[in-house]
């Protein structure tokens, strides 16, 4: 795992006109992929620079499978199944991808050019346009939509927005900036439904708010409270698709009182993925480093390989408290 780079990039500008350019002058098929178990920014970023090559003539496939609740951003505009080699004289643009293990739908060979916000992103690519200082990989392709020229329209601001949305809280965490209210307020110009859009993203299946009643019965306090965790019960992975949205579960717990770090668990076959969230000098990002993962210093993630959930627990608990005692706390 590469050492994370959390400033702004310098250069950003110059990567960003560069990515434009070579987007505008490719005449072959574009795939536009993002990363697995994809959230509102993967889906929102991808979706909307999708639809914006579209608006420009190219050949376009969206390889993204968006979880229930996201769905409804797509509309009529159909998504491609995953491929398992990119054509010769195919461009593949990889959305809100922290690494390339993390690519869903597609294998990251060819030319690419990879558009991202995560920290521990390596670089990848031909072209890699990744800014830790954005909100979101959505803010980013706001501005590349700028710099290609195309013309906003609700169907290509909506999604965008959405992804802005989403990895801010509703624009309530930390990474909320004077610049990313700016770019919000100039897609709501484009005739986004915005009271519409921010209700139909808190919109979940009936069977999620009985999981969600199981997942908060597990609820632990570590570390006199600076640690809150909760995880899927074995046994409901699955139940209803309701527990494909974790960020919903770990945004729950994370606002216990006095705690500094939570973390939402849930099995998937052999493995288990971690959630995880931080505030104040604590780095989720140093947490999921350790374990394997990425992210950023508020929110990252990490899953750990052949591990069940007792294990799991049992890998995460010293971590944590490694990273509350360099930050001070314990």
């Amino acid at each position: 795992m590469n050492a994370a780079i959390n400033h702004a990039e310098p250069l950003y500008r110059e990567k960003l006109h560069a990515a434009a350019e070579a987007l505008e002058n490719f005449s072959g098929p574009i795939y536009v992929v993002t990363h697995v178990d994809p959230d509102g920014d993967a889906v929102g970023s991808s979706l909307g620079l999708a639809l914006a090559l579209e608006a420009m003539g190219k050949e376009v496939f969206w390889i993204c499978q968006p979880p229930r609740y996201l769905q409804f951003l797509a509309g009529d505009y159909r998504n491609s199944p995953p491929i398992s080699q990119v054509p010769e004289g195919a461009l593949l643009v990889v959305l809100d991808a922290a690494e390339p293990s993390r690519v869903e739908g597609a294998p990251v060979e060819g030319y690419v050019i990879n558009i991202d916000h995560h920290g521990t992103n390596p670089r990848f690519g031909d072209i890699s346009v990744v800014d830790p200082s954005k909100a979101a990989t959505a803010q980013i392709v706001k501005d590349l939509v700028d710099a290609l020229g195309v013309a906003w329209t609700p169907a290509i601001a909506t999604p965008v927005l959405a992804g802005m949305i989403t990895d801010t809280g509703n624009f309530a965490f930390a990474n909320t900036t004077p610049e990313l209210l700016r770019t919000a307020a100039d897609l709501i110009a484009q005739g986004v439904a915005y009271a519409e859009l921010t209700d139909r993203l808190k919109w979940r299946p009936p069977g999620y708010f009985q999981l969600m009643g199981k997942v908060l019965s597990t609820v632990e306090f570590h570390f006199g409270g600076l640690l809150v965790t909760a995880h899927l019960p074995p046994g409901l992975q699955g139940e209803n698709g309701a527990e494909e949205d974790s960020d919903d579960f770990v945004g729950t717990i994370r606002y216990a009182e006095g705690s500094l770090v939570a973390v939402f668990l849930r099995e998937r076959g052999p493995d288990t993925k971690l959630s995880i969230r931080s505030r104040g000098r604590v780095s989720a990002q140093n947490i999921a480093v350790k374990l394997g993962g990425g992210g950023h210093v508020p929110a990252a993630g990490a899953t750990l390989r052949g591990m069940g959930l007792s294990d799991a627990y049992g890998r995460l608990l010293p971590v944590v408290e490694e990273e509350l005692k360099r930050a001070g706390y314990l």
